[in-house]
């Protein structure tokens, strides 16, 4: 059995970009063509209010919080009120099984 908890997403996002988030039908494909068989899909960790949109990626929401680039100082002005109302990401949890 493999469980995955990943940030999800918006449909169709390129899994080359590098913001967090992952398309959750890749995750789902590319786990099936290593020979698992995907058994159940939950919504507990999903959030709605999650846009994936953020400056910093998921890493701007909570629990991270990042409000500046890698290694430069936070920017004083920057307003975190927004994205600490949106609370952790949206999650896909799902689980797969051995096919046999």
């Amino acid at each position: 059995m493999l469980a995955i908890e990943q940030h999800r997403a918006n449909a169709g996002q390129d899994p080359k970009v590098f913001n967090g988030y992952v398309d959750e039908q890749y995750v789902i494909s590319t786990i099936e063509k290593a020979g698992l068989k995907l058994a159940g899909k939950s919504e507990i960790n999903a959030n709605p209010k999650d846009t994936k949109d953020h400056p910093f990626g998921v890493w701007t929401l909570p629990p991270t919080r990042q409000s500046s680039e890698d290694d430069k100082p936070v920017d004083p002005s920057f307003d975190r009120a927004k994205y600490d109302a949106i609370g952790e990401s949206d999650r896909m949890t799902l689980k797969f099984v051995k096919q046999k």
